[in-house]
């Protein structure tokens, strides 16, 4: 029985090579980039200088994972990326949804892929572009203050860039208006599999749009929803850093510093390659524990999971 299930595994193998080519270029990309320099982790554990070698750098131990807790920048980088994290869960995973929800319900194919058109578009701008962009329109001469002083809401104009209040909130915005559109083509894409006949029976049961789509339309994308949640909250400690590194300024440093910034200035520009190391390693450490946490609560809750 064994050697003829492996015949048939080995015959669809070979039938199927065309196909495991295509995957070829994936895998030699992530064997590379992603579990070639996990060898480099060690250096957490060493004193690495720009002229050692892995090897020959001085082994130390845990001596700068125990220097993360004494360094106070760094609970006020991880203040900053925690609260960050909280808002765009919060705010920027469920508007995605939203969208795709509202999109599925445009019934002009035209309109439909213009408003997904419009809304993909801030995706393929890169934060150096949409940065500046960003300075020059919430600068104190800029357009929004323009606007805000011309319809009589402030009388003074505000350097909304310039100030840690408030930072936040325009950095999870900005960033969920980048991506929305972006992220709902997965959520689309799932409505799309949905069986026209359960709507089609809801219709008959006197089934409103609402009511469709809040019994229909979002049981049925429920697991999606639920391993892109997982992945979020697995991710809570990364933040965009092509964004921050744009936006953040001496005046609102102290909000905008969060975790990849401040590993990037101890890291690159402080040289300081044994430390950072051994941030990024907490950093990904904590990740795989809020991974697999939110992995089992799921499963127990909701009976889905993402393995």
């Amino acid at each position: 029985m064994k050697d003829k299930k492996s015949s048939i595994s080995s015959h669809s193998l070979s039938r199927q090579k065309a196909l495991q080519a295509m995957a070829l270029p994936g895998l030699l990309w992530m064997l590379i980039f992603n579990y070639i320099p996990m060898y480099g982790v060690i250096i957490a554990f060493k004193e690495f200088r720009i002229f050692h070698t892995i090897n020959g750098a001085p082994w130390v131990g845990f001596i700068h994972f125990q220097e993360i807790f004494r360094d106070a920048d760094f609970f006020a980088a991880m203040k900053n990326t925690l609260g960050m994290s909280v808002l765009k869960l919060t705010i920027g995973f469920p508007l995605p949804i939203i969208f795709a929800l509202m999109l599925n319900e445009i019934r002009s194919r035209g309109f439909k892929r213009w408003v997904q058109t419009i809304s993909y578009l801030p995706h393929f701008l890169s934060w150096v572009v949409l940065g500046g962009i960003m300075i020059t329109w919430f600068s104190e001469n800029g357009f929004v203050n323009e606007l805000l002083l011309r319809m009589g809401i402030i009388s003074n104009p505000i350097a909304f860039l310039g100030q840690p209040q408030g930072f936040w909130l325009l950095a999870v915005l900005s960033e969920t208006w980048k991506e929305m559109g972006w992220g709902a083509i997965i959520y689309l894409a799932a409505i799309s599999g949905i069986a026209p006949e359960l709507y089609e029976a809801a219709v008959v049961d006197g089934a409103n749009r609402f009511q469709k789509m809040w019994y229909i339309t979002l049981p049925s994308i429920a697991g999606t929803i639920t391993i892109l949640l997982i992945l979020a909250i697995s991710g809570i400690l990364n933040t965009n850093f092509e964004q921050m590194l744009v936006l953040n300024n001496p005046l609102n440093h102290e909000a905008s510093n969060v975790i990849d910034l401040y590993v990037y200035r101890i890291g690159i520009r402080g040289l300081r390659f044994s430390y950072s190391t051994a941030v990024g390693l907490f950093k990904a450490i904590i990740a795989l524990v809020l991974l697999l946490g939110a992995n089992g609560l799921s499963k127990k809750v909701q009976g889905r999971s993402l393995f």
